[in-house]
């Protein structure tokens, strides 16, 4: 069963056990997943109200975005557990002769890249959720507008902690190359959305009066 099909409290319980999967990567996806949600749950609330036959149109919008950023991160909780496994997969493959040895390291450099772009991309949608958040937090309905704080404090939440996937495979990649250009972007985004989610935030609390 998928992490989408299981209860809530099952899925808590898989990542408080013992087991390696679902751990931080899945639970990055859902946080952003989750801030996604939220801002789907403002645009909902917004569109058709009377008063604010104004922002309509964009807000059906947003809508259309948040919902498609929701599937593509509810989607990357199972691409963790796969690039995870994949890699603890490479890891137990035979190295007897010096033809196996090559494949192991090849096989583990793969999992490694794998194991890197997941959460990069995780990273990424991410973030497009906290860009996302400012003009939902301007325009959405002001009895909701707390949740569009929620939401970009999820969103920022699930890029620092997928960053921390990406800080902990890239130093093991020989492709140096892919490695640094990874980690440069991450920290791109790092920079950008810190500071927008904590001008989101304020925004949000400026219009809670």
């Amino acid at each position: 069963m998928s992490a989408l099909q299981q209860p809530l409290g099952q899925f808590l319980d898989e990542l408080a056990s013992s087991a390696p999967t679902p751990g931080g990567g899945g639970a990055a996806a859902v946080m952003g997943a989750t801030g996604a949600a939220l801002l789907s749950m403002v645009a909902n609330l917004t569109i058709g109200k009377k008063g604010l036959e104004d922002v309509e149109a964009e807000m059906k919008d947003i809508l259309i975005q948040s919902e498609r950023l929701r599937s593509e991160m509810s989607a990357m909780i199972a691409d963790d557990v796969e690039a995870f496994n994949c890699l603890m997969a490479s890891y137990k493959l035979p190295k007897e002769t010096e033809e196996q040895k090559t494949e192991r390291s090849a096989a583990i450099q793969a999992a490694l890249k794998g194991a890197t772009e997941a959460p990069l991309a995780c990273a990424r949608a991410a973030a497009a959720v906290v860009r996302l958040s400012r003009r939902t937090a301007e325009i959405g309905n002001k009895n909701v507008i707390s949740d569009a704080g929620v939401g970009v404090l999820a969103a920022q939440a699930s890029l620092r902690s997928a960053a921390l996937n990406v800080y902990i495979n890239a130093p093991s990649l020989k492709d140096h190359e892919f490695a640094t250009g990874a980690v440069h972007e991450l920290e791109a985004l790092l920079a950008e959305c810190g500071e927008s989610s904590e001008s989101v935030y304020a925004l949000v609390k400026s219009r809670l009066g």
